[in-house]
């Protein structure tokens, strides 16, 4: 398409949304004979007609019903559009029109049907797709949802709100390359959507591009400065890679404006010390109390103050507003310590020693991808680890990756279904090829990656038998400093619904510790085991052991980890920047009244 052409299509669009369909139409035509198969413009071209078509009654009609629609009075919009469906049952467009108040109304399924019989009266109906888009996702079915967009697209692919949509699902779904695509042709038709310009930066900021992601950020709030949600999403940004006083600026400026902003208040406790007479403290306060207020908020704001209280030495509320806080979550999830007891049953059944010797020695190529990956309990010191070995000049910190549990959970649910718990070499060569693709999607010149993900301690017999020439370093730390930084952590997602009370949590850790026997002891010596308070009081000593183990020669960068600038997701992203400091582990001792029912069912470990 020529650059006239495009300049002629965008403004025949800007008069048909005016309404100055003649003028619209002469431009189209112009385009046609320009361009004989454009097609955009013979769409546009067969809806004007459309509208020629149209009784006077009719159009005036429609006219009132959008009115009434738009300015969310459903009830006037119906009893308009029924009777003219009646009368004119062949319009696409009432169908539309009827579909949108029925969605209105929540009454979702009669929408999907209007907006399908709107699209199949006339099936380049571009925004009757769409709206069956919206409508699929609002009921939580996204794959529906994109078979729908992906059709509004085939009939018009400048369409931006399809494509930011698009973008949007395959961003919440982690299909991250499919989501940037959509996202750079929604900012490309529409430089001014402040809304794909954050969904692009979230894509990116997932992708490890931050500096992107910052870009598209501040592009959001250039085109739209009181968009609350783009300023603390570039808050995120700037934390992770260590500049607090950026990240501060930005989560106030959300809350400055969208004071009720729960997830804002709780990313800004995350990064600044509160002192007393603290405004943002009483602001907190004041929102908490709103019976409003909805659940998700109350748990951030509950995780928030309790931090703000942690600072002002207030231990009494700091664990009250915790336990509140915790026992939300744990209410908001359906999660079972039996699910964490089942699957260590079943890892083993999949994992003995009569299996592994079974097994068929995958070969490897000492110059490909080899990773390193970092395990234990979360709040362990996992990131620390990671910071300073990917300090050293042949690695790179990928940080936490999911991928190799996502490549896992189909096969093991397949082998559940049958009953069968034999492993063939074609499944782990599987689990092999497809984990080390991912990684080489990775914007990364070494060859040697770090997967910071603690639960992969669940998947050692797998990256042993998938991924032989792999190093697994498994973090120790007191179990009363592991469990107490655990629980009074937010993590997001849906994931460690054993972390929200201390029986779960206690039981959980206990699972934890039977299993990674059970891996030392089918793997001896495979495994390398580092105390993070060793290695606090005797760092240079206990660097050298790991990087021995990694096979990577001495680095002197890896004793100054703390200026690594890569970007760090989790919330020891700060801590990662300061140099190493003794002590951390003896925190919980603070609060031992307070700890004592935990602190005397982890005793044993």
């Amino acid at each position: 398409m020529t650059i006239k052409t495009e300049r002629l299509l965008a403004r025949a669009k800007k008069l048909f949304s005016k309404g100055d369909f003649d003028k619209s139409e002469s431009i189209y035509l112009e385009i046609l004979k320009l361009s004989p198969n454009n097609k955009d413009a013979k769409n546009a071209i067969a809806a004007l007609k459309n509208k020629k078509n149209q009784t006077p009654l009719l159009h005036t009609d429609l006219q009132s019903a959008v009115s009434f629609a738009t300015s969310g009075k459903i009830k006037e919009a119906l009893e308009i559009i029924e009777p003219l469906i009646d009368k004119h049952s062949n319009e696409s467009i009432l169908f539309n029109i009827r579909g949108v108040c029925n969605k209105a109304n929540n009454d979702y399924e009669s929408a999907v049907k209007d907006f399908n019989q709107a699209a199949s009266l006339k099936p380049d109906y571009a925004e009757a797709y769409y709206n069956l888009g919206v409508t699929f996702r609002e009921m939580g079915n996204s794959d529906s949802a994109i078979i729908a967009y992906q059709k509004a697209l085939n009939c018009n692919n400048h369409y931006a709100n399809a494509h930011n949509n698009l973008g949007q699902i395959f961003l919440v779904k982690g299909e991250f390359d499919s989501a940037v695509d959509h996202l750079e042709w929604a900012v490309a038709l529409n430089p001014e959507f402040s809304e794909a310009h954050n969904n692009l930066g979230s894509t990116y900021l997932e992708l490890n591009k931050n500096d992107d992601a910052i870009k598209s950020y501040k592009k959001a709030l250039e085109f739209n400065p009181n968009y609350a949600i783009a300023s603390n999403n570039l808050g995120i940004s700037y934390q992770r890679v260590g500049k607090v006083d950026l990240a501060i600026e930005n989560f106030e400026n959300a809350i400055a404006l969208s004071p009720g902003y729960a997830t804002a208040h709780h990313n800004l406790s995350g990064v600044k010390t509160y002192k007393p007479k603290d405004l943002q403290v009483i602001q907190m306060k004041s929102l908490l109390s709103s019976k409003q207020l909805s659940k998700q908020d109350r748990i951030f704001l509950s995780f928030a103050l309790a931090k703000a209280n942690e600072d002002l030495g207030n231990h009494k509320e700091f664990f009250r507003l915790l336990d509140e806080g915790n026992r939300l979550r744990k209410n908001n999830s359906d999660y079972s310590i039996n699910k964490s007891e089942n699957h260590n049953k079943i890892t083993k059944q999949f994992f003995t020693q009569k299996s592994i010797n079974k097994q068929n020695k995958i070969s490897y190529d000492n110059t490909s991808i080899r990773p390193i990956f970092i395990v234990g309990m979360p709040r362990s010191g996992t990131s620390l680890v990671e910071q300073i070995i990917s300090n050293h000049n042949e690695v790179f910190g990928a940080g936490e990756l999911n991928n190799l549990t996502s490549l896992i959970i189909p096969i093991i649910q397949e082998h559940l279904v049958n009953k069968k718990y034999n492993l063939s070499s074609d499944e782990f060569s599987s689990i092999r090829q497809n984990y080390l693709d991912s990684l080489s999607k990775i914007n990364s010149t070494e060859k040697i990656i770090t997967d910071k993900w603690p639960l992969n301690f669940r998947n050692i017999g797998f990256i042993f038998s998938a991924l032989p020439e792999a190093r697994v370093v498994h973090v120790k730390r007191d179990a009363r400093a592991t469990c107490f930084s655990i629980y009074k952590h937010y993590f997001s997602g849906q994931g460690n619904g054993w972390a929200y009370n201390f029986d779960d949590l206690a039981k959980f850790y206990g699972l934890y510790v039977d299993l990674m026997s059970y891996w030392q002891k089918l793997y001896p010596g495979q495994i390398y085991d580092l105390s993070y308070e060793e290695l606090t009081n005797n760092q240079e000593k206990e660097t050298r052991k790991l990087l021995d183990y990694c096979d990577l020669d001495w680095d002197q960068n890896c004793l100054n980890f703390h200026e690594n600038k890569r970007d760090v997701k989790t919330a020891s992203s700060l801590q990662v920047r300061k140099k190493m400091y003794q002590g951390s582990s003896e925190a919980w001792k603070n609060y031992e009244d307070y700890l004592k029912p935990l602190v005397k069912s982890i005793r044993e470990y």
